[in-house]
């Protein structure tokens, strides 16, 4: 049952062979066992979530259920909740209770879907390995002295240790994608605007954007159907017609083009994950796409443009968390700057106070033009590289990340070697383009992840390229031992 897909749970559900209460309690059970280790959670409420599961057994009695209705899904604590404890994964929202719900979240409610908890993540979303947490570190279930990857890496630890049917995460530079490709499971960054980002707590809000991880393309295609459309509330939200990202599943792959990055296969890349990604490009020619080699020139320039961006429109963000209004704040002080600085201190960890530095710094008077200005400028190159490589290809092909999942604390005191973790990532959310990651195969016996990057709006076909690699392959169908 815990490796069913959405679908197969559905009818399972349809057909009354389990209830909504017995399928949720079942992961409840699992993340009792297991959690404690794997520390993909940060918080339960087992008394809301089987609440939760027994209206959606009403409604399915009623006839009125939906294809996510009674399924447990699991939501990155970086979404508002009405009446959960939504963290962010920092000391600053340590015992804030959300009073209204994102819009993500009232989405899955209103479908009926089951919410089993909030997951663990790097503070803010900001970090590559999941341990910039305050609530501790997530272990990858493949190899629990190795991390997850970040910032959804508490979402993807529990997706690969079955501790969920589905969940949420967020992709700032890469922080669905990567985490998916270090923990063996699949992941979708959406076209920029297609998801609400109304009660999502922002990072970069150029960048940030919602999407789905789950085992397999057709899961994410259904969660898509629910976590996608127009939201008033959200001004970047896009005014779009509504669209079934199922409808594509099962079409021919016979035509399509397939475009390979030269400078995704340069230096830099481990090369037992290069021949994997080579083999999984290899299946997709026996499926009948045809591969043309394409160029991406501005790709070495994402990272440092990145790097004054983000942390800028983080710097403006995180400017709320003053002790004033919410979240934690200071216990003794003289006066209100004092006040602001110790709270401050407190409430951020290391990376986020790094990053803040950095934004404040490429913001200032004297510094805007050569560094923030300068970075826009770059952006707009790498948006025009995709448009040039789209003319040549349907959809471009390439490594998730550079490397496996490497050892907790490896790179923790190496800043830039993290950063570096999102080189093939971060140009997608530059560009505001989709992007997804899915299993391809096993690197010393850890799971390599294969990148798909579509043009806008494409996310239709998108995930019918690798449901199709998916229906002749098995990777996504495996599990860590022991879980």
């Amino acid at each position: 049952m815990i490796n069913s897909s959405l679908k197969q749970l559905g009818a399972m559900l349809a057909g009354k062979q389990i209830s909504s209460v017995e399928l949720t309690q079942e992961f409840l059970k699992r993340i009792a066992q297991l959690n404690p280790d794997i520390n993909a959670y940060i918080t339960l409420d087992q008394e809301k979530t089987l609440a939760q599961a027994a209206a959606a057994d009403t409604r399915i009695a009623q006839g009125n259920a939906e294809p996510l209705t009674g399924i447990p899904i699991a939501q990155k604590d970086i979404f508002v909740a009405r009446g959960w404890r939504t963290t962010c994964g920092s000391k600053m929202l340590e015992n804030f209770i959300g009073p209204y719900d994102a819009g993500v979240i009232e989405r899955f409610d209103a479908a009926g879907a089951v919410n089993l908890g909030k997951t663990n993540m790097d503070e803010f979303a900001m970090g590559s390995s999941n341990e910039t947490s305050y609530f501790g570190s997530v272990k990858n279930p493949w190899d629990k002295t190795r991390v997850p990857g970040g910032s959804s890496g508490g979402s993807a630890a529990a997706v690969a240790a079955r501790l969920c049917a589905a969940a949420t995460g967020t992709d700032t530079g890469g922080s669905i994608r990567q985490p998916a490709a270090l923990c063996g499971l699949s992941g979708l960054k959406p076209t920029y605007g297609l998801a609400s980002r109304y009660g999502m707590i922002a990072f970069a809000s150029s960048l940030d954007q919602a999407g789905p991880m789950a085992k397999s393309c057709e899961d994410m295609a259904l969660m898509m159907n629910i976590m996608t459309g127009f939201d008033e509330r959200d001004s970047t939200s896009l005014q779009r017609e509504k669209e079934d990202y199922t409808r594509q599943l099962g079409k021919p792959l016979a035509g399509l083009k397939m475009g390979l990055p030269k400078e995704y296969f340069a230096e830099g890349l481990d090369a037992a994950v290069g021949k994997v990604v080579q083999e999984a490009i290899d299946e997709y020619r026996r499926l009948g796409a045809e591969i043309v080699e394409i160029s991406l020139p501005n790709t070495r320039l994402s990272i440092p443009v990145y790097y004054v961006l983000a942390p800028a429109e983080a710097s403006s963000n995180l400017s709320r968390y003053d002790g004033v209004r919410y979240g934690h704040r200071a216990a003794q002080y003289t006066d209100l700057m004092e006040m602001y600085c110790k709270t401050r201190a407190e409430g951020f960890g290391d990376e986020v106070k790094r990053r803040i530095l950095i934004g404040t710094y490429v913001l200032s008077a004297g510094y805007y033009d050569a560094y923030y200005l300068k970075a826009q400028q770059i952006r707009r190159l790498i948006a025009q590289d995709f448009e040039q490589a789209f003319k040549q290809c349907d959809i471009i092909l390439g490594p998730t990340a550079p490397s496996t999942a490497f050892k907790a604390g490896e790179k923790a005191d190496d800043p830039v070697s993290m950063y570096l973790q999102d080189i093939y990532t971060i140009a997608v959310n530059l560009a505001g383009l989709p992007g997804m990651s899915i299993p391809a195969g096993f690197a010393d016996g850890l799971p390599v992840g294969l990148q798909v990057i579509g043009n806008y709006f494409d996310e239709a076909r998108m995930l019918n390229a690798g449901h199709a690699y998916q229906q002749v392959t098995d990777w996504h169908l495996r599990m860590p031992e022991g879980i």
